[in-house]
């Protein structure tokens, strides 16, 4: 743990926090639907065509009920045609490798994947999809579901901010706007910016490089190998918005481990601030619209503060490294760079796999399943979490929101008075619908981890065994249910069983969450709005910053302490307690 990655932790937040205002001052313009913002010249004319092409009315919104549906909808046909574009990708333009249809459970598994950014992938791009698929099948996606999320975030906040209201919001405004204001805008100042890094962007066929020594080159044992084949492609595209919308599919199969996505540290630290910068916006905003600035900075603080207490605990473990490595003498110095790019480093790496899980973004730029017992056990508890530290776009705002109605819930009980929230009584029902969100994504990872652990489907695909093997498992469930994508990679998925049931876990994790946070929108946009008193519990300064974060932890991790026990922490004693001295 050296200066060096102390004084980029330092700018990393700093960064975070000096642009966390402004983004949110114009999310909230853009968020509103009359709002004005500085692209409305060159912008609106295609918002108002697109309205016209899909008969939205702007001015018509819709109640909570109707909202779901709205999306639900959008959701299926989006799943339906990326199934469609990946069976038939072989007979599809832009596929100049000529790779054939994808596999029906691992085209429903992707297409489930990208529909609910998770982005979870039981396959190599450059080995299984063309560029059509790429582009057409699933970069379409890292826009559409991401501005989803936003969405139901938006609409989370227009219940909390109205008062004696029926409708939150209309999902076709909110998906259009978010799309053409936010997303496309920053998707293509960000790809530019890679491209002057390196990333590349074409549509040619692959290359294929002569090699110069033919017979040791690629291994000593291969003597008939004379070419390596180079794959490329869109990529910077598709980078600028799988990190921007937390989406974190790879063009490529080693995701932003490989040059051609991540290619230098400045490209590296961008795509991990880029990664956040919605996400924490949306707290600003959060705070703007219910006229209580200092609640959005409390609730930006208990995530700053989860994230830094995991990145230390991460980076400690990394730069500990393996005492069995060191009692034989290997890498004396310490610090595990076992699956790390050495252009990025212990300290990048950890950062970055933090970042990565902490927001459901998923993409990796080093191995997980490499990370040592205690820092790879920082990654699946973020996801565990629920991933509300900052979190997906959208996604990481309403599940924290989740948490502070609980927060204040249990202070309510703590002093014996109604729980009030922004000015509103918590009553039953939204702690039914809170509880609700959080108990699907407990039993969706609990559930098929149990489910796998004790079939044949579930075993096969384990490289490792014993508590390795089982981090693995719950990891994969754990990561498909928190919509992250991100993987412990020594467990081979692409099989019909685990692609079925990864993919349920991923339906289960995004809309059976959603429609609980949704009917707690509509709930909470009925209710009067009430004078605040000094019995009225303050949702701002430190006390509430200390409960929320304890509520998190208690709720959200102890949970899973007996599975954890089970894997990395038993892995983590017998890494330590068995190491010998030679």
């Amino acid at each position: 743990m050296d200066m060096y990655g102390w004084i980029q932790l330092a700018l990393f937040a700093g960064l975070l926090l000096a642009l966390t205002k402004p983004l949110g001052v114009y999310l909230a313009s853009v968020l509103d639907a009359g709002g004005k913002t500085f692209l409305d010249p060159v912008l609106q004319p295609c918002e108002k065509l697109l309205y016209r092409l899909f008969s939205i009315k702007s001015q018509d919104e819709q109640n909570w009920q109707q909202y779901a549906v709205s999306l639900s909808v959008f959701s299926l046909v989006s799943l339906l045609f990326s199934y469609a574009v990946l069976r038939l990708q072989h007979v599809l333009p832009l596929n100049p490798q000529g790779f054939g249809p994808v596999s029906p459970d691992l085209a429903f598994n992707t297409a489930v994947s990208f529909t609910t950014n998770t982005n979870w992938q039981s396959y190599g791009g450059e080995s299984t999809l063309s560029y059509f698929s790429q582009m057409v099948g699933l970069t379409l996606h890292n826009f559409v579901s991401a501005a989803a999320g936003i969405a139901v975030a938006t609409a989370l906040v227009r219940g909390l901010s109205r008062h004696s209201a029926r409708t939150i919001g209309c999902f076709w405004v909110d998906l259009v706007r978010i799309n053409l204001y936010l997303l496309l805008p920053l998707s293509l100042i960000l790809a530019v910016f890679l491209v002057s890094q390196g990333v590349v962007q074409n549509f040619k066929p692959y290359a294929a490089a002569k090699l110069l020594e033919p017979h040791t080159a690629v291994a000593p044992a291969i003597t008939n190998i004379a070419t390596q084949t180079i794959a490329q492609g869109p990529m910077a595209s598709q980078v600028a918005i799988k990190m921007l919308g937390t989406n974190g599919g790879g063009f490529m199969n080693a995701n932003a481990a490989h040059p051609y996505e991540n290619p230098t540290p400045l490209a590296n630290f961008l795509q991990m601030l880029a990664i956040f910068l919605i996400p924490s916006s949306l707290t600003y905003y959060l705070g703007r619209m219910v006229k209580n600035q200092r609640h959005g900075w409390a609730v930006w603080a208990a995530m700053l503060l989860l994230f830094l207490a995991g990145l230390t605990v991460c980076w400690q473990a990394e730069s500990a490294g393996n005492p069995r490595m060191h009692a034989l003498g290997v890498n004396p110095l310490g610090g595990n760079m076992e699956g790390k790019e050495v252009r990025f480093g212990i300290f990048n790496s950890a950062l970055f796999a933090t970042v990565t899980t902490d927001a459901s973004c998923g993409a990796v730029n080093a191995m997980h399943d490499s990370f040592t017992p205690l820092g790879g056990l920082i990654p699946l508890l973020n996801i565990q979490l629920g991933e509300v530290v900052f979190g997906g776009v959208g996604a990481g705002l309403y599940g924290m929101l989740v948490f502070v109605v609980l927060t204040v819930f249990l202070a309510g009980l703590m002093v014996g008075r109604t729980p009030e929230y922004v000015g509103k009584k918590i009553e039953a029902y939204d702690v039914k619908m809170s509880a609700l969100a959080i108990l699907i994504l407990i039993l969706s990872i609990l559930g098929f981890t149990a489910w796998a652990v004790v079939s044949n489907w579930g075993l096969a695909g384990l490289n490792n065994q014993g508590p390795h093997g089982l981090s693995e498992i719950i990891y994969a469930y754990s990561s498909a249910t928190g919509n992250n994508g991100s993987a412990f990679a020594g467990l081979t998925t692409n099989t019909p069983w685990l692609n079925t049931t990864l993919a349920f876990a991923m339906l289960f994790g995004r809309f059976f969450m959603i429609v609980p946070i949704l009917a707690l929108a509509g709930n909470l946009a009925k209710k009067k709005l009430l004078p605040q008193s000094e019995g009225s519990f303050p949702v701002t300064g430190l006390t509430f910053v200390v409960l929320l974060v304890g509520t998190i932890l208690i709720v959200g991790a102890l949970t899973f302490v007996p599975v954890l026990s089970l894997g990395p922490v038993v892995e983590h004693f017998l890494m330590t307690k068995s190491a010998v001295v030679f």
